[in-house]
């Protein structure tokens, strides 16, 4: 299975960050919406551009393997904090899937930031780079 890692990090990466990167480009081209959704459920709108920014942003920082570890268990916090903060309503039906979908995808995050991105990433390059600079 070794030989496969690689691979698979890339594959969860990828599979990772679909929701993000979409999720971020809906909230930033529905933005006045998201604004109103987020008052609604008692977080300030001024923090609509930080989320974007970590679901865009984090989200395509996490696919290439950019400042991965790092990015991916601020990813998990902030999933953990948003089941809290929107979907802890057990008495909407749909909140408590939507809150264990959130617990699973922080856990996911938190594994990433554990073992890192793998061979096909930013992180790779620039660690390469780093050591073969060093190393002179």
């Amino acid at each position: 299975m070794k030989k496969f890692e690689d691979s698979g990090l890339l594959l969860a990466r990828v599979l990772m960050t679909i929701l993000f990167i979409t999720a971020g480009w809906g909230k930033l081209t529905g933005y006045a919406g998201t604004a109103q959704y987020m008052q609604s459920m008692g977080v300030p709108g001024f923090l609509l551009p930080l989320v974007i920014l970590l679901e865009l942003g984090g989200g395509l920082a996490i696919l290439f393997g950019f400042l991965t570890r790092f990015t991916a268990l601020f990813t998990a916090g902030f999933t953990i904090l948003t089941a809290f903060l929107f979907h802890s309503n057990f008495a909407e039906g749909v909140n408590q899937l939507m809150f264990m979908k959130n617990l699973s995808i922080a856990g996911g995050f938190l594994v990433l930031g554990l073992v890192g991105p793998g061979a096909y990433s930013i992180d790779r390059l620039i660690r390469q780079r780093f050591q073969t600079a060093t190393a002179r």
